[in-house]
């Protein structure tokens, strides 16, 4: 019986000061060539409209064998879930970084406890676009590590300098943030468990330059009580150009009899942005039993209602019919 297997793309990418402390998956690790000045954590470009800049990457083996990697050039995204920093695939389509950088080589075999240097060049072509254009330069491990059992994951591991490339021309910092959402999470007796709430909101970056983006959440209840006020933690520490994401908070003691609105202000240096939302929290269960009850009584009523109307009409006396007088007969005598 074939195996059914599922392909895994680990990635890890570099960003530490130096290659002794540079992000690797224990097995090697990509990093910028120091310059003459200092060790660089990644790769720090700027470059005009039609301008073609040079530079080198280095791939260590720290293993007891030789490897063979697949160079490329990736563009960079952020994950929808959480945010976090990520490259396109070799297979995927490349608009940026991926595109304009070469390596020197594509393919290369780095002996034991080795490292290799690779010359790479990057040509910004001349309809580029100005602002910030994030990529990586990837070390990929063709090999495909196979599982075990019917359904085996196939791990493909690679490891990535980060490429922060700014195009010149006019830059600007804007974002966008909406679809605020939430959910109400509540013990079904109120006073007996802890009620949460789910605030559930997108960021987008609408300019063409990485944000650090800070967030900061306020909730108002009745009579503009502060019920939260704080500074979100899960937010991504770079928002990439026209990247989005989808990200949530949980809300721990939020309450379980109130109305107000929250308030979502995401702010980075040159823009800021606010989005609202009105909830209303109930104790559903308690709700319901009351409009339960409160049904039942009104049926009640209206049935004794009609029975004291059916009692009264039996009671009542029937008025009495006065007889027709009749006409008297006239003789046949009487119409001679």
């Amino acid at each position: 019986m074939r195996k059914l297997y599922v392909l895994l793309l680990g990635l890890m990418l570099a960003w530490q000061a130096t290659p002794a402390h540079a992000a690797d998956n224990g097995s090697w690790s990509v990093y910028p060539v120091a310059s003459k000045v200092a060790a660089r954590p990644s790769f720090y470009l700027s470059a005009d409209p039609g301008q073609t800049l040079t530079d080198k990457v280095a791939v260590q083996n720290r293993t007891g064998r030789p490897l063979t990697f697949r160079l490329y050039a990736a563009d960079a995204y952020n994950t929808p879930r959480d945010g976090g920093f990520a490259v396109r695939t070799l297979k995927e389509r490349m608009r940026g970084v991926g595109a304009w950088a070469k390596p020197a080589k594509s393919r290369i075999t780095v002996p034991a406890h080795r490292t290799v240097t690779v010359p790479f060049t990057l040509h910004v072509p001349e309809g580029a676009e100005p602002g910030d254009h994030p990529g990586a330069l990837v070390a990929l491990d063709e090999r495909i590590d196979p599982g075990s059992g019917r359904f085996a994951l196939g791990v493909q591991r690679a490891v990535g300098a980060r490429v922060y490339l700014r195009v010149g021309g006019p830059t600007l910092p804007a974002l966008s943030v909406g679809q605020l959402h939430i959910s109400h999470h509540q013990p079904l007796v109120p006073g007996l468990g802890d009620s949460t709430a789910t605030i559930s909101y997108t960021l987008r970056n609408t300019g063409n330059v990485t944000l650090h983006p800070k967030v900061e959440l306020k909730a108002r209840g009745l009579f503009g009580r502060t019920l939260l006020d704080r500074e979100l933690t899960g937010a991504p520490s770079e928002l990439l150009p026209g990247q989005r994401v989808r990200l949530t908070e949980t809300w721990r003691g939020a309450p379980q009899l109130d109305r107000g609105e929250v308030t979502l202000t995401v702010s980075a240096p040159g823009t800021q942005q606010s989005a609202g939302a009105a909830f209303l929290a109930l104790p559903w269960l308690v709700v319901t039993l009351v409009f339960v009850a409160g049904a039942a009584t009104g049926v009640l009523l209206v049935r004794a209602r009609r029975g004291r109307v059916r009692r009264s009409a039996r009671g009542r006396p029937s008025p009495r019919v006065r007889p027709t007088p009749s006409r008297p007969r006239s003789s046949p005598s009487a119409r001679r």
